[in-house]
């Protein structure tokens, strides 16, 4: 069978183009999905707070690592166990209370297949009625055990 120089171009250009449309609809598949594995992640957290549970808390959602940075206010804590005291210091220590978390305008942003962002605003409710809140972004990344926040800055 003989094809025609602009049949022959007309084919080459289909394929691409269909090739180049099966990627796009694959990486915005896979983006989905991901942003769905990364608010779970988060949603899991903030139940996890809610029932009283700081370690659950760390655990579901940071990196168990050294390097992992916390910024808060105008400090940072550095590692995993350090954040983990901050916490305990500001929510679990005599006369502090968790309050029931929320993470109300979270908007995610998959950058690649294992990187990530995410921001939005944090809200607790306290038994006294005050309502401290505030804006986070956390940077997260893809570990075989799944997403983890290696970054978290918040302010109130």
């Amino acid at each position: 069978m003989v094809v025609s120089p602009a049949m022959r171009k007309l084919i080459i250009f289909l394929t691409v183009f269909i090739s180049l449309t099966a990627l796009g609809q694959t990486s915005a598949t896979d983006a989905a999905k991901e942003e769905a594995a990364i608010r779970s992640v988060l949603t899991a957290q903030m139940e996890a707070w809610n029932r009283g549970d700081l370690e659950g808390y760390m655990k579901i959602g940071y990196w168990n690592s050294p390097e992992l940075a916390f910024i808060g206010g105008s400090s940072e804590s550095r590692g995993y166990d350090g954040a983990l005291e901050r916490y305990r210091k500001s929510y679990k220590s005599a006369g502090k209370e968790m309050g029931q978390l929320d993470f109300p305008e979270m908007r995610v942003t998959v950058l690649g297949p294992d990187a990530a962002f995410a921001t939005g605003k944090f809200h607790l409710k306290m038994s006294d009625g005050k309502e401290p809140s505030g804006r986070y972004t956390v940077i997260l990344k893809k570990f075989p055990e799944g997403w983890r926040i290696i970054h978290d800055h918040s302010c109130n």
